[in-house]
């Protein structure tokens, strides 16, 4: 099922791209996968996005509301519980769109993970033109086949890291008795927005450089999304604000 529903229909996407791209540049075909995927794949991101997004305007409350309740777990439960209903927040509507877009992932990495080698062309649909071989010399410089790209595991590291950098919020650290757990929650996303790019940039460089390529283009892609998205809804909010007063 993964290969007949998301394999094969990356391949022979990646394939048809290849053979209509001036030259049959490798990266050309890569970019534009990223493009149609990405805008494929958009409603899913918008959602995840946003939820995000309410979850961190949401998070100060609920700092508030552990310290508040500390020691009464049930208390603190049902508090947590009515935030997120008062302001039609499901602290799980972020998981869902990133669940269903994994296989599509999944199958873009193995499509770049295996290459085109071991009867990867007979997976091809009957309309799609096979080609003669693959030309992984992409834009005269960098050859999309090989391992240990420093240049571009690097960049898709930093854009790891910016697009990381956007979905935190700017909140004061609380300087109260009982405020121990919100520092090392503060501590440990400041280790993630390290670790993360850090992993991004190790996987990127163990594997081809065509997935580096993928890799660095999907998050620009998601980083124009997340300023296009934050600021219509900014000004959304203020524009609603305006209204009702």
């Amino acid at each position: 099922m993964f290969e007949t529903f998301f394999y094969q229909p990356i391949l022979n996407l990646l394939i048809f791209l290849y053979n209509i791209v001036p030259g049959h540049d490798l990266g050309i075909a890569i970019i534009l996968l990223t493009i149609i995927v990405k805008f494929a794949l958009l409603p899913l991101t918008k959602k995840q996005l946003q939820s995000q997004k309410a979850l961190q305007e949401l998070q100060p409350k609920i700092d508030e509301i552990k310290k508040k309740y500390k020691d009464k777990k049930e208390e603190m439960g049902k508090a947590m519980m009515d935030v997120y209903k008062n302001n039609k927040v499901n602290p799980l509507s972020s998981c869902l769109p990133v669940l269903v877009q994994m296989p599509f992932l999944f199958a873009i990495f193995k499509v770049f993970r295996d290459g085109f080698e071991n009867g990867a062309f007979d997976l091809l649909y009957p309309f799609i033109s096979r080609p003669e071989s693959i030309d992984y010399f992409s834009f005269g410089i960098v050859d999309l086949a090989k391992n240990h790209n420093i240049y571009l595991a690097v960049a898709a590291g930093l854009a790891q890291f910016y697009q990381g950098k956007l979905m935190q919020t700017k909140r004061p650290s609380p300087k109260v008795d009982g405020s121990k757990d919100e520092d090392m929650a503060a501590i440990m996303n400041k280790q993630m927005m390290v670790f993360m790019p850090f992993l991004t940039a190790m996987i990127s460089y163990q594997f081809s450089a065509g997935l580096a390529l993928y890799w660095f283009i999907s998050t620009c892609l998601l980083v124009f999304q997340q300023l296009f998205i934050f600021k219509k809804t900014t000004k959304n909010e203020i524009i609603e604000g305006e209204i009702v007063k």
